[in-house]
């Protein structure tokens, strides 16, 4: 009776079965393309319940849809297929391809999928190891690497831009050296280790003032377990470097403004890093200020890291009524301006602009000063012309125009200048 119990308490229940997490797969050698007539070892790692158990079958194991009748932890194969395996209550396992190739040239890639920052490691192999020749290296189509002889191809930092097909090339000596050989196109992906990190603000930090804001961002459910930095910076001057903590209190400004930020999430090694878009706060005393404002806490402008804002910072408000140049009358030529079309002082008084014109009203006053100088030497130039064409519409500025030393009269017979002293 006894004997009995201490058995089914090795038995695993329901609710530990439920969470059992999937097994994991291996490959050794790790390829997933072989020559015909190889073998191949696949490994089950995950739970296997102790051989005393009432069902002492640990393992189940799959090639497609049909079960195999092995229950070991590890198997040899040699069947080309989708191989997957399963342990005792828990889901099945991610499945692994097995290619078998006839040619005299394959290419073989790893079986387990390379992550961002990982080394990237391609081998281009004869028929049963015999050595390969002039050795080329594609990708998509482009050559990448080229050998003397049999060498693997290896990217120390994989990225996203490395997933694409490979295909190699070369010749071998059977016992002549044959012709150039070309293998079988090989997809290859690199999975993305984390995506860009999104810079959001939490909250208020009431004990030391500020606000707090945290960068966001997730891994891979197989690469969970890795550890990631942060860092954050102001426009382009860090104002924490890499750090474990994912979460940062920006101090308040003095003054009104509006400040950016973004942060950066990167691995330890730094063999990943991706920066967020840019958060833009308000300072002290602004209208986006987060104290004064009953919506929702603000996030981050979504502002692609290339695509820097115009202005980092707000212009400022100016205090008093914007100072107009003025204008006399009265040009270097005489001319006199009625009263009417006198230029103004200044802009009339108005109301003050409100909050959300503010940033766009600092600059107005400038353009209406400008269009007013344009207006007025305008009507300048167009006076001019119309005197000169019909002097007799302008009697009163006749003496004006003349010099005081010397008046000139044009006779109605030929040309000729006759001076008149005064």
């Amino acid at each position: 009776m006894w004997a009995l119990t201490a058995l089914l308490l090795l038995v695993p229940s329901g609710r530990q079965a439920a969470t059992l997490e999937k097994p994991t797969l291996s490959l050794h050698p790790p390829w997933t393309t072989i020559f015909k007539g190889e073998r191949v070892t696949l490994h089950c790692d995950g739970y296997h319940p102790p051989l005393l158990e009432l069902r002492p079958i640990s393992t189940l194991w799959y090639l497609g849809h049909l079960l195999l009748p092995s229950h070991k932890k590890s198997i040899e194969v040699q069947t080309p297929g989708v191989y997957r395996c399963q342990t005792r209550g828990a889901p099945v396992s991610d499945p692994i391809h097995l290619s078998v190739s006839n040619d005299w040239l394959i290419l073989q890639v790893p079986y387990a999928a390379v992550f961002e920052g990982e080394p990237l490691v391609m081998r281009c192999r004869g028929w049963y190891d015999k050595v390969v020749y002039k050795l080329h290296y594609y990708h998509d189509g482009k050559e990448v690497r080229y050998f003397h002889s049999s060498a693997n191809y290896t990217v120390p930092q994989a990225r996203a831009s490395d997933s694409g097909r490979y295909q190699c090339s070369g010749t071998m000596r059977i016992p002549v050296e044959s012709a150039p050989m070309f293998s079988s196109k090989v997809a290859v992906t690199v999975q993305e280790l984390f995506p860009a990190p999104v810079l959001r603000v939490t909250g208020r930090a009431e004990a030391r003032g500020g606000v707090a804001v945290r960068c966001e961002t997730r891994l891979h459910p197989q690469k969970r377990d890795t550890p990631l930095q942060f860092a954050f910076y102001k426009y382009s001057r860090p104002v924490r470097r890499f750090d474990w903590g994912a979460e940062y209190t920006v101090p308040e400004p003095e003054v009104e403004e509006l400040e950016s930020y973004w942060c950066e999430a990167a691995t330890a090694t730094r063999s990943v890093r991706k920066r967020s878009p840019w958060l833009q706060l308000a300072g002290r005393g602004s209208p986006l200020d987060l104290a004064s404002t009953s919506a929702p806490i603000p996030q981050a402008a979504a502002l692609a890291p290339g695509n820097q804002p115009l202005s980092f910072r707000k212009p400022p408000v100016s205090r008093s009524a914007p100072s107009v140049t003025s204008v006399p009358n009265t040009t270097s030529l005489g001319l006199q301006f009625p009263a009417s079309r006198a230029p103004t002082a200044g802009p009339p008084a108005c109301t003050p602009p409100t909050p959300l014109e503010q940033s766009a009203g600092a600059l107005k006053p400038d353009v209406d000063l400008l269009l007013q100088e344009m207006q007025l030497l305008k009507g300048l130039l167009s006076r001019v012309v119309l005197e000169f064409k019909e002097p007799q519409a302008f009697p009163e500025h006749r003496e004006t125009l003349e010099t005081p030393t010397s008046r000139f009269a044009v006779s109605p017979g030929p040309q000729e200048t006759t001076v008149v002293e005064s």
